[in-house]
């Protein structure tokens, strides 16, 4: 069986790849692994979800598949993903899983788990989760009967609890800030303007209607036009985007000019630097992010860990070496002090809270670092593993490295939730980038 989880928890088209029996089986295999020797009368898992249509139907599949293995289920509803993670420490429950397929289109529809504390799972455990599912649908796995199986109840007061605990964590108040938010028509959508507003800023919300088919359309952290423009409008300080479970954050300066997640970090970086608070002086990213992050980092004595792709890589990389902040070129910022996954409201309002703070504009704050050329292109393709692996292809980004010589890089990488393969490269000019990358998408697309 080809493997279930990808980058980031197991994600598909809806009634499609994910089917309600799918989602079933995997919640049962999950509850066997992660609460099978739970203490206590009977183990408990937190269960959440996006606003997109078929998570009502997933989700309540997921509560089945729990419930039918013996464990009960705290259901919060519609919520962001890092809520559920914070729940899920908050309650002392077992596990929970997130019915989100993030910042993918309506039709696709994922499931994220979290183990107990709120972290999420590495790769061992995913391994030992679908080495179950194999087994309980080889053979008649012992169903609990009677008072035995699970019972599902709901949680009214999780919003407040995962609101608390965002409140907590803000530095200093936000007024005199305008922002407009981009909640992607997303899990942000009945939270995050509430929230900044009472951390003082003056919200205007945009991708605030979710209707269950509207979930990323157009909007959103992957779709930046409407938010750069909407900035520019209001005459905003700066603008926050959010993605369809809100566990991301982009932003946009005043100017209208995107600010990502790159850029972000190093805005952090240098203001915990500065309180003492960046552990170890280093900053945790992904092989994904700008060579100008890495160099603007050296410049101000910050060293840089690069980890694969994945804010759980991160985590992982934050967790073991005891550091305290980290995240991907895509908006997953990690701040361990306060969140246990990447947060995209907590990395907002502290965002905005580095702005009000200095008294200086966020598209000065971002030149600390100058971004190096880079195009990155998704290639669709049929077979992920085929088109990786052809000599073809490695023939294209080798010919790629030796024209760039030393000034630029290539990245070639497989989407761990879509059919797609990644190219990026970096050089010293956008022309060059621009060409090699459509050269080698070219090859890449051929060999698929």
């Amino acid at each position: 069986m080809a493997r279930l989880f990808g980058t980031d928890g197991l994600r598909g088209l809806a009634n499609g790849d994910l089917t309600p029996e799918l989602a079933t089986a995997v919640s049962v295999a999950t509850a066997h692994v992660l609460a099978g020797g739970a203490a206590g009368p009977r183990p408990v898992a937190v269960v959440g979800r996006d606003p997109r249509a078929s998570s009502e139907m997933l989700e309540a599949a997921v509560c089945a598949g729990i419930s039918a293995a013996g464990t009960d289920v705290v259901r919060v509803g519609v919520l962001p993903t890092p809520a559920i993670a914070h729940l899920v420490a908050d309650t002392g429950a077992d596990f929970g899983i997130v019915v989100s397929a993030s910042h993918n289109p309506m039709p696709d529809n994922g499931i994220k788990v979290f183990a107990r504390g709120g972290a999420k799972l590495p790769d061992d455990i995913e391994d030992e989760i679908e080495s179950a599912l194999v087994e309980n649908a080889s053979r008649e796995w012992t169903r609990p009967v009677g008072r035995a199986i699970g019972r599902i109840r709901d949680l009214p007061d999780g919003r407040d609890r995962y609101l608390a605990a965002l409140r907590a964590a803000v530095p200093n108040r936000l007024d005199g800030l305008r922002v407009v938010v981009d909640c992607a028509h997303g899990a942000a959508a009945g939270i995050a303007p509430q929230f900044y507003a009472k951390a003082g800023a003056e919200v205007i919300a945009i991708g605030n209607d979710p209707d269950g088919e509207n979930i990323n359309d157009g909007v959103g952290a992957t779709h930046l036009g409407p938010l750069c423009a909407a900035v520019v409008e209001h005459g905003a300080d700066l603008g926050i985007a959010h993605d369809g479970d809100a566990d991301r954050c982009l932003a946009v300066a005043a100017d209208g000019s995107p600010v990502d997640g790159d850029a972000i970090m190093a805005v952090l970086a240098l203001g915990m630097k500065e309180a003492g608070t960046l552990a170890a002086d280093t900053l945790v990213v992904t092989v994904m992010s700008n060579l100008g992050l890495h160099l603007a980092m050296r410049e101000h004595g910050i060293d840089v860990l690069t980890t694969a792709v994945g804010d759980r890589y991160v985590l992982e990389a934050l967790r073991d070496k005891g550091l305290s902040l980290g995240g991907e070129q895509s908006g997953h910022v990690v701040m361990p002090a306060y969140a246990t996954t990447g947060d995209g409201l907590l990395t907002g309002v502290m965002l905005m809270a580095r702005v009000a703070a200095t008294g200086t504009p966020l598209g000065e704050l971002a030149k600390v670092m100058t971004r190096l050329p880079q195009e990155l292109i998704n290639v669709a393709v049929k077979d992920k593993a085929a088109a990786a692996a052809s000599t073809d292809v490695a023939a294209a980004v080798q010919a790629a490295e030796d024209e760039l010589s030393g000034r630029g890089r290539v990245l070639l990488r497989p989407s761990g939730t879509e059919r797609l393969i990644r190219v990026m490269v970096e050089a010293a000019t956008a022309g060059q980038a621009r060409t090699l990358a459509e050269r080698i998408a070219t090859v890449v697309k051929s060999a698929s």
